[in-house]
């Protein structure tokens, strides 16, 4: 720790949770420490994704998986090991979404395959 409470500069966190919890801190920190109160725009999201796989199926699922894999590999090369993901580690969940992408991929060709 340095002397106004910070860590070393070799103790700091890297990484873009961590970037983006120290730029959420110095909002906060700018508008008087006034809480906003919570807004459940995850929910949303969740809704809407899920009305687009039910709408679209596999070709939905096949995209989802696609865009956040694509993400989190941007991710892990910029220095992301840790994720707020449930698997927490960038490596189970990059091996988890290309899983998923394979799994709709199969959905997709299967049935047309000649037998």
């Amino acid at each position: 720790m340095t002397a106004d409470g910070e860590p070393a500069p070799g103790d700091r966190p890297t990484g873009v949770a961590y970037e983006q919890a120290r730029a959420a801190e110095a909002a906060r920190a700018s508008d008087g420490g006034q809480a906003k109160p919570y807004d459940p725009l995850k929910l949303c999201v969740y809704a809407t994704v899920a009305l687009l796989a039910w709408l679209f199926g596999a070709w939905a699922v096949l995209g989802f998986a696609a865009l956040g894999f694509a993400g989190y590999w941007r991710a892990r090369r910029a220095g992301l090991t840790r994720s707020k993901c449930y698997l927490r580690d960038t490596r189970l969940v990059l091996a988890y979404l290309g899983l998923i992408a394979l799994v709709a991929a199969a959905a997709l060709v299967l049935p047309h395959v000649s037998r």
